[in-house]
């Protein structure tokens, strides 16, 4: 098969990947009818579900896309490079999220993003994990597992930290539940 056509079939797996992330977004604005939500608010969550449909959809097409590359040994080194050096940006964001809920800090932008890296993280987390079923190197199959724990790890801290300061505590017990005390 023509590089060309590997492309081609890329390229159509993520084009269906955007279009189902679109059905699933009609499907639940239809099933959620008008709220009075803030429109921005609306907006937000909408994006997210956007995201969330499309990188579950878009799995078969990267998982295609690390196929194809898997006999490509210039690649792998860099991407499992550049994967860790991203992921490292998750803990920096963990750490400015931290630090503003404690008072530590004066939100700046980097707080505004920081926010927005760590929504995307279970992403990243999934797509390196993804690549390193795929990766023909050992360090570089360790890498991408590693970057990819860091991104779950990130996500993860920082849910836990959001948790109100009680539920934190009986969240071992299975007593917690989202309704405050």
């Amino acid at each position: 098969m023509r590089a060309y056509q590997k492309a081609g079939f890329i390229v159509a797996g993520y084009v269906a990947a955007f279009v189902a992330a679109l059905a699933v977004l009609a499907i639940y604005r239809a099933a959620s009818g008008d709220s009075d939500d803030d429109g921005g608010m609306r907006a937000f969550g909408d994006s997210l579900l956007f995201l969330a449909a499309f990188g579950v959809a878009a799995i078969p097409a990267t998982g295609l896309g690390f196929f194809f590359l898997r006999r490509r040994a210039a690649f792998w080194p860099p991407f499992s490079t550049a994967a860790l050096c991203f992921s490292a940006t998750a803990v920096l964001a963990v750490i400015d999220q931290l630090e503003a809920r404690t008072g530590g800090t004066t939100p700046g932008a980097w707080s505004m993003l920081a926010v927005l890296r760590i929504l995307v993280a279970p992403l990243g987390g999934g797509a390196y994990l993804l690549a390193a079923l795929f990766s023909p190197q050992r360090r570089a199959m360790l890498q991408l597992m590693s970057a990819a724990l860091i991104e779950l790890a990130a996500f993860g801290g920082v849910l836990l930290a959001l948790l109100p300061a009680p539920c934190t505590a009986r969240l071992a017990t299975g007593s917690c539940s989202p309704v405050a005390d």
